[in-house]
């Protein structure tokens, strides 16, 4: 997702790692090798493990370890605000790695949206400038296992590692043996401002701090991940929505190349990044909103995050426009997202084109059939008929419902209105799929998530961030969105063993469910639901529809 600046609902909807020795012997770094109920919590005197700043202390929680808050980086505040990360001050006592760290300083999540809050549930946690933390869970403190990094969503503006309870990684240590990391990393006007003209040479990178964050996280897994039982040869990094827009972004890094091995992009991906001209003018109009000096990097470090949002906001807003109603941005939009530097970013990765710097990186793309679910949307039949007339004309509105119709003839009016986000995440999807498979190296794999949910009638569909309780194998965290049923379980350990079979060889298949890589003729689809199976171009009628 690379639009700029829009509420958090819309913003979701827009989508388009040698390490460190352990301070204890491996006859105690395993979870429960004691003898130890593995169900209990608990903080033993060999949860620790030591990274090349100091030593972190964890807890184990029915088998997983689990450290939370574990710095990568320093204070990004004040004097350091737009400057490259830095590395943590070193420590010598053991580090209580407990709890969760600070998020990004955002606009906090709307929980007037009631139905959005129980299906998905969000929590905020708290703000700060101190903000580049990560958070690991892991079977042992030895081994040799796959690392999955995931990276959240909400754009680039907002979202956390812990916002949705689906993103918690003890499951995927427990049950599929991986090493399971996230992260967070600064957002909107503190990880994408251009300031060289203002502050010099030292800002150069200011434009694309954010991103630059994303890879000193991952240069510390790459330092550090072995203390933790990873394999930091082994690192797959995924992420949904805006999360799917950074993983692109950093397969199409330079600096980025040798830290990552395997990518999945979900609901999210590629985009038309802003060139450096217009987003250093986006900078200068900021200045004069704020009434800040052109050479006053001070004052700007001094200002609170709040008036530097919105008097960004508000400048975003007058030269980009209105954003399209439905699909992505296909014009670069100044603001909070990634730029064209040259230097940082030197390509519209899986936009223009599949990055050559990671031709070898075998990918996982897809989405799921009801991405534009907003619950207060719920039109009958001629309602929904005059709202996509307006937006595409009567005769490709009436070919768009007959489509759709045909396809899901079992699915109420308004989970199929949910479902016209989800066409055009599917045509982003072959996009991207077609660059891929352009550059003859690593294969790449998609899917449709499209099970649906039982709660609040059954009408919502597979919403934006759907799939997150199931790639995980959250569905019990997750009941309020996923009812955790039989059906519900079955396919969250399908699909989760899917993602873990993917970081550990690069191919998602698993006994019984054979995953082959896609192309862009045939697009061959995994289909997630209750009966999993491959489908070549599932929605492909509705979604051309889209394309005519």
């Amino acid at each position: 997702m690379t639009g700029a600046l829009f509420d958090r609902r819309e913003a979701l909807l827009a989508s388009a790692i040698g390490g460190g020795a352990l301070l204890t012997g491996p006859g105690t770094a395993r979870a429960g090798a004691r003898g130890d109920r593995s169900d209990l919590c608990s903080t033993p005197a060999d949860a620790v493990a030591r990274t090349q700043y100091g030593p972190v202390r964890g807890y184990v929680d029915d088998g997983v370890f689990t450290f939370k808050g574990v710095p990568y980086g320093d204070h990004t505040g004040g004097e350091h605000r737009w400057l490259p990360a830095r590395a943590p001050k070193r420590w010598t006592e053991p580090l209580n790695a407990l709890a969760y760290g600070a998020n990004c300083p955002q606009t906090p999540h709307d929980f007037r949206a009631i139905e959005h809050t129980f299906l998905q549930q969000w929590t905020d946690g708290f703000t700060g400038e101190d903000m580049l933390k990560l958070n690991i869970w892991t079977p042992a403190l030895s081994g040799n296992r796959p690392v999955m990094v995931y990276f959240h969503g909400g754009g680039f503006s907002f979202g956390s590692s812990y916002e949705l309870a689906s993103h918690d990684g003890a499951q995927m240590a427990r049950q599929h043996d991986v090493v399971q990391v996230s992260i967070n990393h600064r957002l909107n006007v503190l990880g994408f401002l251009d300031l060289t003209e203002v502050g010099g040479a030292p800002y150069e990178e200011s434009v694309n701090v954010s991103m630059t964050d994303c890879i000193a996280a991952l240069r510390w897994v790459l330092e550090n991940i072995a203390a933790f039982g990873g394999n930091p040869d082994r690192v797959m990094i995924y992420g949904q929505s805006g999360g799917g827009s950074k993983v692109t972004t950093l397969l199409g890094m330079p600096a980025g190349k040798g830290l990552i091995h395997r990518a999945a992009a979900q609901s999210g991906g590629g985009g038309a990044l802003p060139s450096m001209e217009q987003s250093r003018e986006f900078s200068r109009r900021l200045l004069r909103e704020l009434g800040v000096g052109q050479r006053d990097i001070g004052a700007l470090q001094r200002i609170a995050w709040q008036p530097l949002f919105e008097a960004g906001n508000k400048v975003a807003e007058a030269i980009n426009g209105p954003r399209p109603m439905m699909g992505p941005a296909m014009t670069p939009r100044v603001g909070w997202n990634p730029t064209l530097d040259g230097k940082v970013i030197t390509v519209r990765s899986f936009f223009d084109e599949a990055p050559a710097v990671s031709r070898d990186v075998p990918m996982l793309i897809g989405n799921t059939s009801e991405e534009g679910m907003r619950w207060g949307y719920n039109p009958d039949a001629a309602q929904w008929r005059a709202d996509l007339a307006e937006q595409m004309g009567a005769a490709k509105a009436d070919r768009l419902i007959a489509a759709m119709k045909a396809a899901h003839p079992q699915k109420a009016v308004r989970t199929l209105a949910y479902g016209v986000q989800g066409l055009h995440n599917r045509n982003r999807v072959q996009d991207m799929v077609r660059l891929k498979h352009a550059q003859g190296g690593a294969p790449v794999f998609q899917y449709l998530f499209q099970w649906q949910s039982p709660q609040l009638g059954g009408v919502a569909g597979a919403w934006h961030t759907a799939d997150l309780a199931f790639c995980f194998d959250n569905t019990a965290r997750c009941a309020q969105g996923t009812g955790n049923t039989p059906a519900a379980q079955r396919l969250a350990r399908t699909m989760a063993t899917a993602w873990a079979n993917f970081a550990r060889t690069g191919d998602p298949s698993q006994p019984g469910l054979d995953w082959a890589p896609t192309d862009p003729k045939r697009c061959q689809t995994m289909v997630f639901d209750d009966r999993c199976r491959m489908v070549d171009d599932p929605e492909g009628p509705a979604r051309r529809v889209l394309l005519s």
